[in-house]
C-alpha cells in the first residue's frame, strides 16, 4: 500500500488539515504516526529479482505456448505480439504480490479463446514445493481477423495433416482470473486487458 497526501510537513497546520480530512487519531494507536510509515525507496536487490522472475515467467510462457502449437493447436506457428508475454507475466507478478507464499503459491491454468470456445493448453506449476494459496486463469486471444475458420479446423479430425502449416496469430489482448483457495470471503478477481 502506498501512502499519498498533499501535506508536506509535520506541523499543527498540516495535522488540523488532516483532521478536517476526516483522520482521526482516536481510532488508531497512540503511538501511530502516519509520516513514520512511508513506503521506502525500492531495494535495487528486489527490483533485480523481480525482473528475473518476470523473465523467467515469460519464458514459461513461452515455452508453453511453443508445446501447445503442435500438440494442442495443430499448427505450425503461433505468432505472438511483441511483449505480450512480458505484460502478462507483469500483471501476474502483481496479482501475486499479495499472496502469503507470492508467486510460490501459484498455479495458473493457461487457455486459448477462438471464437468464444475456451480451449486448455497448459497448468503450469510456480513451484512444486508449495502448496497453492491461488489460482490464475490466463486466457489468450485470438486475433480477430486471423483464421476465421479455425474452429472448423480445430475440432477436426484430420488437424495434423491438413493443418500443420497454419499460423495462429494471437490477439494484444488477454484475460486473467483470480481465485484464492484459502480465503474465507473467496474473492475472484478479473482483468481484462
Amino acid at each position: 500500500m502506498v501512502a499519498t497526501s498533499s501535506l508536506s510537513s509535520k506541523n499543527p497546520a498540516s495535522i488540523s488539515e488532516l483532521l478536517d480530512r476526516g483522520f482521526h487519531p482516536g481510532n488508531l494507536l497512540n503511538d501511530f504516526d502516519y509520516w513514520d510509515y512511508v513506503v521506502p525507496e525500492p531495494n535495487l536487490n528486489e527490483v533485480i529479482f523481480e525482473e528475473t522472475t518476470c523473465q523467467s515467467l515469460v519464458k514459461m510462457l513461452e515455452n508453453c505456448l511453443s508445446k501447445s502449437k503442435h500438440t494442442k493447436l495443430g499448427c505450425s506457428k503461433v505468432l505472438v505480439p511483441e511483449k505480450l508475454t512480458q505484460r502478462i507475466a507483469q500483471d501476474v507478478l502483481r496479482l501475486s504480490s499479495t499472496e502469503p507464499c507470492g508467486l510460490r503459491g501459484c498455479v495458473m491454468h493457461v487457455n486459448l479463446e477462438i471464437e468464444n470456445v475456451c480451449k486448455k493448453l497448459d497448468r503450469i506449476v510456480c513451484d512444486s514445493s508449495v502448496v497453492p494459496t491461488f489460482e490464475l486463469t490466463l486466457v489468450f486471444k485470438q486475433e480477430n481477423c486471423s483464421w476465421m475458420s479455425f474452429r472448423d479446423f480445430f475440432f477436426s479430425r484430420g488437424r495434423f495433416s491438413s493443418g500443420l502449416r497454419r499460423t495462429l496469430i494471437l490477439s494484444s489482448g488477454f484475460r486473467l482470473v483470480k481465485k484464492k483457495l484459502y480465503s474465507l470471503i473467496g474473492t475472484t478477481v478479473i482483468e481484462e486487458c
